[in-house]
């Protein structure tokens, strides 16, 4: 909780400061990469940099965080940072580099406020930052001691065991640890870290939903990102990983997971964001659940559609499930039911469903917005983003 002064002057320095945080972002990184250019070569996604949705996500969580600790100071910070805190675990983010990041924030800060950053506006921000960075730390040793691993170091060699393609772009990977001992539990929902190494050296890493349940091999699905720019890790595993390849893995991460609970599921997805679902959907129809599981899933196409087969496979095993897609652009040998985008005032939404998103943002958004309006409530709707989570920046977050 923030200092009464400090909160006060936040509050005051919010709009400037908010109004300027991307300039100090940008700044911040370019110091960041200069004095350690080897964490944008093994640590940061390149094409996230590249593209600037890195330096969005983090100006947002900045941002964000300090409006809500003085517009909600009696929510704890470790509410508001779970998220984070699974995605630095999955990276192997340790203690020290939150001193390294607060060298070069304030550097930047102090480079872009000027004369306007007095000491007391430097500290109350300073404030905000230590308690944001404690509060992710202390989760973050939670998440390693919960995957009974050292801090920072929760990767282990995986041998490829098998290898499926999805679709034209898509393949599924089968590992098992090159260890023989068991593999790690996770929770439908929860995804892996990837490390690769490029023929630069570069060693990159990527999150990949744990897409279904297996006894004897962990399962994750890649689909080829192309696009300016191509994607680099899923590029490589595409061309260059196959069956005995070995690949370092992380431990499974995540918070947005399925719940125990007896009420209804709505699983929503678009694209590849299907692969998170599948898992959900996949421990659903393994523990022969009797609640009632409302499906909906939107493609660009039947034959870009991953999992198209098992979704109808998995629905089927259920007593009390239906499955609903649409597809932007039937093809002959497939007639869709639903063409278009996604409308969910025409599938059976049960009002008290738990609700989960995953696809790119303006799908979810729009997703987000209908089920408001059909009544859902907003705490029982769970998304995710694919890459960083700029949902934060919106005017209106769920």
């Amino acid at each position: 909780m923030l200092s009464a002064t400090s909160a006060e002057t936040i509050r005051a320095t919010l709009p400037a400061v908010g109004g300027a945080i991307g300039e100090i972002t940008t700044s911040f990184y370019a110091r960041l990469f200069e004095a350690h250019p080897e964490l944008l070569r093994d640590l940061f996604n390149r094409g996230n940099q590249a593209n600037g949705s890195q330096q969005q996500a983090l100006a947002g969580a900045i941002a964000g965080f300090a409006a809500a600790l003085v517009e909600h100071p009696d929510v704890s910070p470790e509410a508001m940072l779970a998220r984070i805190a699974h995605k630095h675990a999955s990276l192997g983010i340790t203690r020290d580099q939150y001193r390294v990041v607060h060298t070069h924030l304030f550097a930047a800060i102090a480079e872009v406020l000027g004369d306007a950053l007095t000491e007391e506006v430097a500290a109350a921000w300073d404030e905000v930052y230590w308690l944001m960075a404690q509060a992710l730390i202390t989760l973050e040793a939670q998440l390693y001691l919960d995957a009974g691993t050292p801090a920072g170091d929760t990767w282990r060699d995986y041998r490829v065991v098998g290898r499926r393609p999805e679709t034209d772009d898509t393949v599924t990977y089968f590992l098992r640890p090159t260890d023989d001992l068991p593999l790690p539990t996770f929770l439908p929902g929860q995804y892996v870290s990837v490390q690769v190494e490029l023929p630069d050296g570069a060693r990159q890493i990527r999150q990949y939903s744990l897409s279904g349940l297996h006894t004897d091999a962990l399962q994750f699905t890649v689909k080829k990102v192309t696009g300016a720019p191509d994607g680099e890790v899923s590029g490589h595993l595409h061309e260059h990983v196959h069956e005995g390849d070995t690949l370092r893995i992380s431990a499974p991460f995540g918070d947005v997971t399925l719940d125990e609970n007896d009420n209804p599921v709505l699983l929503v997805s678009a694209g590849i964001g299907c692969t998170r679902l599948i898992g959900m959907l996949s421990r659903l129809a393994d523990l022969d659940s009797p609640r009632q599981v409302v499906a909906v899933h939107a493609d660009r196409a039947p034959s870009t559609h991953a999992f198209r087969d098992d979704l109808e496979q998995l629905v089927g095993k259920l007593s009390n499930a239906s499955a609903h897609v649409w597809y932007e652009q039937p093809e002959v040998d497939w007639p869709a039911e639903r063409t278009g985008l996604v409308d969910l005032s025409t599938v059976p939404v049960p009002p008290n469903a738990t609700a989960y998103l995953c696809g790119p943002l303006p799908f979810l958004r729009g997703v987000h917005v209908q089920l408001l309006e059909l009544g859902v409530a907003a705490t029982n709707i769970h998304y995710e983003v694919f890459g960083p989570d700029l949902w934060r920046n919106a005017t209106s977050t769920p």
